[in-house]
């Protein structure tokens, strides 16, 4: 590759780093193109890009964009997913497709800076769905609101009772 080519691809790799959630290094070893196309449209319905990048131009743009532990997963054939979404839809995708494929090999990743193994990813794709979560959340909030509300409710039930009582005994009086 020509010297500006090389300045286009480690910029680009490091805008890329930058701009995503998350990053996962993969070993793409063994794959035929059509599994090629085929992950990265699974990758790109997630919103991941799935790029095969050189070591050396990927530990420079790596450096400058100040994530130096991905380094070390950098060695070999190298192809870095890079999750710009949502970076748990990205594990589930990469990991269903490794299982499918028994080819592909997840080396690590990087986290909101953080440095992921292959178990901590293979823990972010077993998290229910992001939709999920909120729901969760948001049933977690409201269960003590139900709860207020239904004891509130029984308080003023229990009063209306009472005065129900009286009024019908000043009637029958």
């Amino acid at each position: 590759m020509a010297r500006p080519e090389k300045v286009a691809a480690v910029e680009q790799i490091r805008e890329d780093l930058q701009a995503s959630q998350a990053v996962f290094v993969t070993d793409y070893r063994g794959l035929t193109v059509t599994q090629m196309t085929k992950l990265r449209r699974k990758l790109r319905e997630v919103g991941t890009e799935y790029r095969v990048v050189k070591n050396t131009l990927a530990r420079r743009a790596a450096a400058e964009a100040g994530v130096e532990a991905l380094e070390q997963l950098l060695a070999g054939p190298t192809a870095v997913a890079f999750a710009k979404q949502d970076p748990v839809a990205t594990a589930k995708a990469l990991n269903e497709f490794a299982k499918d494929s028994k080819i592909l090999e997840i080396r690590g990743g990087l986290l909101e800076g953080k440095l992921l193994g292959v178990d901590d990813i293979q823990a972010l794709a077993d998290l229910p769905p992001r939709e999920v979560l909120l729901a969760q959340v948001l049933g977690g909030m409201q269960a003590p609101i139900a709860g207020f509300v239904s004891v509130l409710q029984g308080t003023l039930r229990s009063l209306v009772y009472a005065l129900n009582a009286v009024r019908e005994k000043k009637e029958a009086a």
